[in-house]
């Protein structure tokens, strides 16, 4: 599924294994190809709130990694331009969740991509993250969309 020849790096390996936060907070990458992505996570004790409930921001950051895995699949390297989250459910200690990120619209340098966190068939959030690709000119500052 993912679209690197042996000669060619794959530049969402290469960006998750440089993603410390992300790999830090155990998420996995599962699976990715152009415009789409997978990953997994369980919540720990350090990411549940006073509620007992996950805090959103890990849910946030959670579905933001699939979000940049799935917008980086197609090359170069894009960041996000914004994004909205619904939290549906709650999640809570020992949950394993799995987020599957698509692609529903590139257009230019920007997209729109939809994610979707589950706990098994459950929905506990709702993402949608729009896209920008960086301009490759030499010299360019890494943070200009």
């Amino acid at each position: 599924m993912t679209r690197a020849t042996p000669a060619e790096p794959d530049p969402v390996v290469s960006m998750f294994a440089a993603d410390e936060a992300s790999r830090r907070l155990g998420i996995e990458l599962l699976e990715h190809g152009d415009g789409t992505a997978v990953t997994r996570m369980t919540v720990t004790a350090a990411m549940v709130n006073g509620h007992g409930i996950a805090h959103g921001g890990y849910l946030f950051l959670f579905a933001d990694t699939a979000f940049a895995c799935a917008c980086n699949g197609h090359g170069p390297v894009t960041v996000a331009a914004g994004a909205d989250v619904d939290f549906v459910a709650p999640a809570r200690e020992g949950d394993v969740l799995t987020a599957v990120a698509v692609e529903r619209v590139r257009f230019g340098r920007s997209g729109l991509y939809d994610v979707t966190v589950r706990r098994g068939d459950d929905v506990i959030v709702e993402f949608r993250g729009r896209s920008r690709g960086l301009r490759s000119t030499p010299g360019a500052d890494r943070r200009e969309a």
